[in-house]
């Protein structure tokens, strides 16, 4: 019996204003990062529209029996509005398609080192500084945060579901930076040490795209295979910038 999806593609979000007030605020030396919203409402920028767009298109050209004919998307506004574009791009089986907003795809929540620079957590929180650095990324908890351990609890439930659900579909994820590295631990089977080797060569870009294929082959249900990571020819074609800068709260990432 199939568990998978034929296909599978996980997609980080278009460029979002809280990337943008990011690099302002490490330009500016300062200690806090200038955002006005919620991290859940940090809207798109007028670049990560146009990414959003490029990749839609991209999506639009591959045969009608090739693209998305499931959707889920993070509830964060960068995340919808990212999935929402591709849609409305045509990058989506428009005979019949599932759209779900599913929360445990959501951004990892950073807790009290919200909006801080890592300068900003240095000054301000430099017990959690050094938590970090003893304990890494991978297992560092921030109060009333998440550590990736965290991430990957919720995202094993996800790939449960998906496989109860969508198996023999073809699924889109559009999430973030943290949910593309973490789906690839699990469906891979990782090491702490090997997903951290991964991440340290560079950041997920913008509406880059990883995407698995099955191999019915492979054991007793098949398994999804790596095709590609961080692929950005989707932008690259369209002309659209390509930007890879990790979101407001980069420091805790």
């Amino acid at each position: 019996m199939q568990r998978w999806p034929e296909r599978l593609w996980i997609v980080r979000h278009g460029e979002s204003a809280g990337n943008v007030a990011r690099d302002a605020a490490h330009a500016a030396g300062l200690s806090r990062i200038d955002i006005a919203h919620r991290d859940v409402d940090v809207p798109l920028s007028p670049l990560g529209e146009e990414q959003s767009r490029a990749l839609g298109r991209w999506f639009a050209a591959l045969p009608a029996g090739e693209r998305p004919n499931v959707v889920l998307t993070s509830p964060y506004l960068r995340a919808q509005r990212t999935a929402e574009i591709i849609e409305a791009e045509g990058g989506v089986c428009v005979e019949r398609h599932t759209f779900v907003v599913d929360e445990r795809l959501r951004e990892k929540e950073f807790g009290v080192l919200d909006r801080l620079t890592r300068s900003g957590i240095e000054e301000l929180h430099p017990d959690q500084a050094e938590f970090r650095r003893l304990l890494g990324k991978f297992y560092h908890r921030p109060p009333g945060g998440e550590s990736w351990c965290d991430v990957i609890l919720r995202l094993r439930s996800a790939l449960d579901t998906i496989s109860l659900h969508h198996s023999g579909c073809r699924v889109l994820i559009v999430g973030h930076q943290v949910v593309v590295l973490c789906l690839r631990y699990l469906l891979e089977n990782m090491t702490e040490q090997k997903i951290l080797e991964i991440d340290a060569e560079g950041d997920v870009a913008n509406c880059s795209v990883t995407e698995y294929r099955l191999d019915p082959s492979f054991g007793e249900h098949g398994q999804l295979m790596l095709h590609c990571y961080n692929f950005l020819a989707p932008l690259e074609e369209a002309g659209a910038p390509v930007t890879s800068e990790p979101d407001a709260k980069v420091a805790a990432r």
